[in-house]
């Protein structure tokens, strides 16, 4: 690669005074369209073009303990906006570059974050309080226990997607953009499970109130668990959806005599069907369904081959689950 030419002596004016107004390197480099090298090179008095100008670190052990203060308490800052508060709390005068760098010294990297459901002060406390009555249930207890839930499928799966590789102006190219739609085609879906197997499927149609809820428990819920557990004991899981917790779906458990487990408030991560669909939901985004009846019948023969022991697997994780609760104290957990 051939050298490049010394700045000239208006443009390194120019940076000394774009400097002086606060500046950091990055912004001046964009405004005056050069490398950030450059203006490092340029700001550095005994530095030449053809040295290595980054041999003194700019920021202290202490300047380094302040920032991973400041990015303990600004988790969702940008790194644009980290620099501005590190340089603003401890006089330091350095660019973004180099607060990414001592983030990524720190242990720190940008991610992704996982989105789970809000949980207030309360609905922690009573996470924790079942969570401890539950903590001696054995995987066999669980064993008896009948999951359920609903969940939507979407023709387009998700905004995250994959990443696309390209060159620098391609953005908009066709082959480069992801297409999307104001309002994908869905399909809604109740579903439940034991550790024995998989139970009836059933596709909504209209919206669920405690009518049409009841009138899905005893179509799919009731053939689902004379298959499976015939005259044995049984624990029915729903969580605390309307439709669930109305009065009259509450006297229909009663005619029929029918167990159901007090369940905590905002707690898919306890529920062991959640992670029953991702599985579901990650073989049907390989088959790429383009209508809803191709939509459907994935959805159909993905649930369906799922394996006995898969949900067994997933409901001896139960005991685990309760310990995660109890050990964030009734926090969201990884499940």
């Amino acid at each position: 690669m051939g050298k490049q030419r010394d700045l000239s002596t208006g443009i390194v004016a120019q940076i000394q005074a774009l400097r002086q107004q606060g500046l950091t390197q990055t912004k001046i480099a964009e405004q005056l369209g050069i490398s950030q090298s450059s203006v490092c090179k340029a700001l550095k008095k005994n530095c030449s073009k053809r040295t290595n100008c980054s041999g003194v670190r700019k920021t202290s052990a202490r300047d380094n303990k302040q920032l991973r203060k400041i990015a303990v308490s600004n988790r969702f800052k940008s790194t644009s906006e980290l620099t501005d508060l590190w340089n603003k709390q401890t006089g330091a005068d350095v660019s973004r570059s180099t607060t990414y760098r001592r983030l990524r010294e720190l242990g720190f990297k940008s991610r992704v974050p996982v989105v789970k459901p809000m949980l207030n002060k309360k609905q922690m406390e009573k996470r924790l309080k079942w969570a401890k009555e539950h903590s001696e249930w054995t995987a066999e207890d669980w064993q008896k226990v009948v999951f359920s839930d609903e969940s939507r499928f979407c023709i387009s799966f998700g905004d995250q997607g994959p990443r696309v590789w390209r060159r620098g102006g391609e953005t908009y190219n066709h082959e480069c953009v992801k297409r999307s739609v104001k309002f994908p085609q869905s399909v809604m879906v109740w579903g439940c499970m034991s550790a024995r197997s998989v139970g009836k499927l059933c596709f909504l149609k209209k919206t669920v109130n405690a009518a049409v809820y009841q009138d899905i428990l005893e179509t799919f819920l009731i053939p689902t668990v004379e298959e499976q557990f015939g005259e044995e004991d049984f624990i029915f899981q729903q969580d605390l959806a309307p439709a669930h917790a109305a009065k009259s779906t509450k006297d229909w458990f009663t005619k029929k005599q029918l167990e159901v487990l007090a369940w905590p408030a905002n707690s898919p991560d306890l529920n062991v069907i959640e992670n029953l669909w991702a599985i579901v939901k990650r073989k049907i985004h390989d088959r790429k369904p383009t209508t809803l009846d191709q939509l459907k019948q994935n959805i159909a023969t993905a649930w369906e081959a799922v394996s006995a022991e898969t949900c067994d697997k997933l409901v001896k994780s139960m005991p685990r689950r309760l310990q995660a609760v109890i050990q964030a104290k009734g926090a969201a957990t990884k499940y």
